[in-house]
């Protein structure tokens, strides 16, 4: 049965990885599938990089601006809308090119999920009421006594996942690693071609983070949040205010830190989020390491070429 070949660019953030994918999709005709859990959200543009609307235009983009902030989005809904995706582009006789830095969503499509419960409000409640007694920190500690797999893999400043692993936990009485192992490897339709877009020197990496951040507040981040903030149907424990720069620019508006503060805190937290993506990254051992230097486009058309 005929596969077809599927570009997937991994690679922690800020590392080049949707400038290389534009290239890429001039040069072989391809369209574009965003794997990230922020871009899915209108009116979110500066503070996630958002493509501009005149190269939607011109290279179409798939999964961005799907869903309005208030909303949520899952893995499981990735996955099933990422396939449908592929499989239209395919259709199309244009080639698929999945990029982004959500390493979760990468994990899903590649190994299919678990049949998780659904989110419990209730038990979630309760955990964010512990959380503001005991802090995330508590939380993370309490997890690593009941799933030291998931604990190693979670980090203490991930409030939403330490939430959702805790509550996996306490609804089904089995830790939410065991769930990882039920999905198994599934047979995909497609034969893809992973890539990791990622820097040996992390301190070039480091620097470009805060350049980024900077660029991102002189182009308007603050107002952009203050839009959302005004809304007054949004709040700080939704998943798409829980985005790296998002959150740091709500606390400043609500007063919890000066804006020197938050953009230190901002910085070390997109840094974080890096170390974090290079952990899952690491385990990706059948990917093409590609420094970002400019010469990724030439090598992965070649290898899609031949």
């Amino acid at each position: 049965m005929f596969r077809p070949q599927v570009l997937l660019l991994m690679g922690p953030t800020a590392a080049g990885k949707s400038d290389l994918a534009v290239e890429l999709a001039r040069r072989l005709g391809g369209e574009i599938v965003s794997v990230d859990s922020s871009l899915v959200y209108r009116g979110m543009d500066i503070g996630t990089a958002k493509p501009s609307p005149a190269l939607r235009a011109e290279i179409p983009h798939h999964l961005v601006d799907i869903l309005d902030p208030l909303e949520s989005y899952s893995a499981g809904r990735f996955r099933r809308d990422a396939l449908a995706a592929v499989e239209a582009i395919v259709a199309r006789g244009r080639l698929p090119i999945l990029v982004g830095g959500t390493m979760l969503y990468f994990n899903a499509l590649l190994r299919g999920i678990a049949p998780l419960p659904a989110g419990d409000p209730q038990v979630r409640a309760m955990i964010e009421r512990e959380a503001a007694r005991v802090g995330w920190e508590g939380l993370h500690r309490q997890l690593a006594d009941v799933d030291p797999e998931a604990a190693a893999r979670i980090h203490p400043n991930d409030p939403q996942r330490i939430q959702r692993a805790l509550e996996v936990y306490r609804l089904t009485g089995r830790p939410l690693s065991w769930w990882w192992r039920q999905a198994g490897q599934e047979t995909l339709s497609f034969r893809p071609l992973k890539v990791v877009v990622a820097p040996r020197d992390r301190q070039w990496l480091h620097r470009r983070i805060e350049v980024r951040f900077q660029a991102m507040l002189d182009a308007g981040l603050v107002a952009e949040v203050e839009r959302l903030y005004r809304r007054g149907d949004l709040h700080p424990g939704l998943p798409s205010m829980r985005s790296v720069g998002y959150r740091q620019v709500w606390a400043y508006l609500a007063g919890k830190y000066d804006y020197a503060t938050m953009i230190e805190r901002a910085v070390v937290a997109t840094r974080q989020l890096a170390k974090r993506q290079f952990t899952w990254l690491r385990r990706e051992r059948d990917a093409l390491w590609l420094e970002p230097d400019g010469a990724g486009v030439a090598r992965i058309a070649a290898l899609l070429e031949s």
